[in-house]
């Protein structure tokens, strides 16, 4: 049996998503995984519902969402942008990006003191490359900076 490249990308997003976290989660909604930010099995499962629950979001709502400190650490939003990226808007292209570049800021606010150093470095590493995979979109589209 051979995996097809969108469930390589899934596995690879769960493994991800399962790897970000350090905070204890409950309640398991659609949007509880953006809190959710340690590395328990209920957490990885509910990080993966909110994923799903969002790229499934036709009018893409979660885009324009506030986002915490701890949905940033819990990797799905960035996650969505990434995954989402060539049905974006330029203009949702440049809410990811500007979202993905102000995370460092973020994380050195009271909430991120709440995270271990490694959660906050994981974080920004994403969150980096979540922004300069969303500007080369913008790039490639010739949208607006």
């Amino acid at each position: 049996m051979h995996a097809s490249p969108s469930g390589t990308r899934t596995r690879a997003m769960a493994a991800l998503l399962g790897g970000l976290g350090l905070v204890a989660c409950s309640g398991f909604d659609d949007r509880a995984g953006l809190s959710c930010i340690d590395d328990s099995p209920d957490c990885v499962e509910s990080r993966q519902v909110t994923l799903k629950s969002m790229l499934a979001d036709e009018k893409r709502g979660w885009v324009r969402e506030p986002a915490s400190p701890q949905a940033h650490a819990s990797g799905v939003r960035l996650f969505a942008f990434r995954s989402q990226k060539k049905e974006l808007s330029c203009e949702e292209l440049a809410i990811g990006r500007r979202e993905a570049d102000s995370v460092a800021k973020a994380l050195k606010g009271p909430e991120g003191k709440t995270m271990s150093p490694a959660q906050v470095s994981r974080t920004n590493m994403l969150a980096a490359e979540v922004g300069k995979e969303l500007a080369a979109e913008m790039r490639a589209r010739r949208c607006k900076a």
